[in-house]
């Protein structure tokens, strides 16, 4: 039963996948079907499609899947390379290229170097232990 389902749902595991369904879940009471209609999906069925993992969402749907979700459009697109192209590929795509930052991520590097003067600050291990405390890690 468990290779039936992988045959169909190929793309369950994804990360993209697990942050539709908390997504979705936070946006209420907008449906689901008021999302695939704002992403711009003929078939609202599409996103379900997506968020079950029987499909991957289009590269090129990104943005406007992240404007419906009320989400950051670098990481949506981020989520997407990844299930679109598979980890490792994703991984060397953003080495070569550079990983798309989010607004949040662009708020943190804004604050640092307000915080730092604009001098360009090297993570020590201590700084990174410091950034890893305020998340619990």
């Amino acid at each position: 039963m468990e290779i039936n389902r992988m045959a169909r749902k190929p793309y369950s595991d994804t990360r993209l996948v697990q942050y539709l369904e908390k997504r979705i879940l936070e946006m209420r009471p907008v449906t689901q079907n008021e999302i695939a209609m704002r992403t711009g999906f003929t078939n609202p069925n599409m996103l379900a499609m997506i968020k079950s993992g029987a499909t991957k969402l289009p590269l090129d749907r990104a943005p406007a899947l992240a404007q419906a979700l009320e989400a950051d459009e670098a990481y949506v697109l981020r989520l997407a390379l990844e299930q679109a192209v598979g980890d490792t590929a994703a991984k060397a795509i953003i080495d070569i290229l550079g990983s798309p930052i989010s607004q949040n991520e662009r708020g943190w590097i804004s604050e640092i170097r307000e915080a730092s003067r604009h001098v360009d600050p090297r993570l020590t291990s201590r700084a990174r232990a410091a950034l890893r405390g305020i998340f619990g890690k």
